[in-house]
C-alpha cells in the first residue's frame, strides 16, 4: 500500500484555504486549551476535586461514580430540579445539589484562569481570524469554558459574534444565531468571526428567571455559572443557548462545500460525533479535516474508512480517501509542517501557525497587527509540542 505524501496534503489543504468562496469552520477541543497550559478533560475533573472542601469532595466523587464531569453535573441538576425540600437521593437533597452545583462551577472557573496561560498557539489561530478573507463569515465552535479564543480574538482587535449582545449582561439573541450565513436574514455581518461555545462559558451566568446571560469576566464566587449542558434546563425552555447553538452547529456543517478543521477533539461524545460524522456523510462536496495529537480513536478510523471526504491526521499516519496508511518523508517541508519525523500539524500550536502564515490578507496596513504576527507566530525550526 502507498504512503500519503503529506506535501501533497499541504498542498491541498493551502488551495482550499484560499478559496474565497468555502465555507469555512474550525472545531476545537479540550486539546486546544492544554496547548496552552490549561487543563483538559481528565485533568479539569482531578482539579475540580483537589479544590472542593472535603465534604464537597467526597460527595461529588460519589457523583462521578461511572459518569464523567458533565454527567455529575448534570445529575446534580436532576436532582435540584425533582426532588421536594423532604426528600434525598444518595443523601443529596435538592438544596444540598444546588449548593453542590455551585461549588463545582467555581472550582471549574478558578482552574481555567488565565493568569499562567501561553497565549501564543490561540493567538497564532486569532492571527488566521484577522486575516482571513471569506465571504462567508469564518465560524469557530469549541466545546472548551475557558476565555483563551476571546481573549486571542480581542488581542488581535478581530471583530466577532458569540450569540450575545450587550457589554456589561449581554443577553443571548436566538434570531442572530440562526440566521443562515449569506442569507438576507443575516444581520450580522460576515466579517465577524463567529465564536460558538456549545458546552457554555466561565463568564455565562445564570438569572433567576432561568435566562442565562455574559458577563465581562468570569462569574464571581457564588454566582452559578453556565457551564456543560443540562437537560433539566433543555425541559424548562428549548430556546436556552445551549440547544440552538447545537442547531447552529448542524445547519453549518450542512452547508454546502463546507471545510471544517477540527483539533483538540478527541471524538468521545456521542452525540457531537453523530453530528460530524452525519455532515460528512450526507454532504459530500463538504470536507471534515481531523488532526489527531496521539493515536487515531477507533470511532474516527472506523467512520473515516467509509467516508472519504472525512480525512484524518495523525503524526505518523493518516486516512485520506478511505485509506490509512503511514506518511512518506518529505524533503524540505514548509515551516510546521513536518517536526522530528513526525506531522507537525498534528500539534495545535503548529496548526495555528501554519493557519496563520496561510492567511490571504496581508497584515502591512496594520502595523499593530503585524506586531502582534511577529510575536504570536513562533519560528519555524523552535521545539514546540503540545495536545491538540
Amino acid at each position: 500500500m502507498s504512503d500519503h505524501d503529506p506535501l501533497r496534503f499541504a498542498a491541498d489543504l493551502s488551495a482550499k484555504l484560499a478559496t474565497r468562496s468555502r465555507h469555512v469552520c474550525a472545531f476545537l477541543g479540550a486539546g486546544v486549551s492544554r496547548a496552552c497550559g490549561l487543563p483538559d478533560v481528565d485533568q479539569l475533573q482531578e482539579q475540580v476535586l483537589a479544590r472542593l472542601d472535603s465534604d464537597d469532595r467526597d460527595a461529588f466523587a460519589a457523583a462521578l461514580d461511572g459518569r464523567n464531569l458533565e454527567q455529575a453535573l448534570s445529575r446534580l441538576r436532576r436532582i435540584a430540579a425533582l426532588l421536594t425540600e423532604e426528600q434525598d437521593l444518595d443523601g443529596i437533597t435538592a438544596e444540598r445539589a444546588v449548593a453542590l452545583d455551585a461549588a463545582v462551577c467555581r472550582a471549574i472557573v478558578e482552574a481555567l484562569d488565565l493568569t499562567d496561560a501561553a497565549l501564543d498557539p490561540v493567538l497564532g489561530l486569532a492571527a488566521w481570524v484577522a486575516r482571513a478573507d471569506y465571504h462567508l463569515p469564518l465560524e469557530l465552535f469549541t466545546v472548551n469554558h475557558d476565555l483563551l479564543l476571546e481573549t486571542a480574538l480581542e488581542r488581535f482587535r478581530v471583530p466577532y459574534f458569540d450569540g450575545f449582545a450587550g457589554t456589561l449582561r449581554a443577553s443571548f439573541q436566538t434570531e442572530l444565531v440562526e440566521a443562515t450565513p449569506g442569507s438576507a436574514e443575516e444581520w450580522v455581518p460576515a466579517f465577524f468571526a463567529r465564536l460558538w461555545k456549545l458546552h457554555g462559558s466561565v463568564n455565562w451566568a445564570w438569572e433567576e428567571a432561568q435566562q442565562i446571560v455574559r458577563l465581562g469576566q468570569p462569574v464571581a464566587e457564588g454566582t452559578p455559572a453556565a457551564i456543560y449542558p443540562s437537560d433539566t434546563k433543555y425541559q424548562e425552555s428549548r430556546r436556552v443557548p445551549f440547544v440552538v447553538l447545537q442547531d447552529r452547529l448542524r445547519h453549518a456543517l450542512h452547508h454546502p462545500e463546507t471545510l471544517v478543521l477540527i483539533s483538540g477533539y478527541s471524538f468521545s461524545d456521542d452525540h457531537l460525533n453523530e453530528l460530524l460524522f452525519g455532515a460528512a456523510a450526507r454532504r459530500e462536496r463538504s470536507e471534515l479535516i481531523a488532526f489527531c495529537y496521539s493515536n487515531i480513536p477507533p470511532t474516527l478510523a472506523d467512520q473515516a474508512a467509509v467516508t472519504p471526504n472525512l480525512q484524518v491526521m495523525a503524526d505518523t499516519e493518516a486516512i485520506l480517501g478511505g485509506v490509512r496508511a503511514e506518511w512518506t518523508v518529505p524533503e524540505d517541508p514548509p515551516p510546521d509542517l513536518w517536526q522530528d519525523g513526525r506531522l507537525g500539524l498534528c500539534d495545535f500550536r503548529r496548526l495555528a501557525a501554519y493557519l496563520a502564515r496561510s492567511a490571504m490578507r496581508e497584515p502591512e496596513r496594520d502595523p499593530l497587527l503585524r506586531e502582534l504576527l511577529e510575536r504570536a507566530l513562533p519560528e519555524p525550526d523552535s521545539d514546540a509540542s503540545a495536545d491538540g
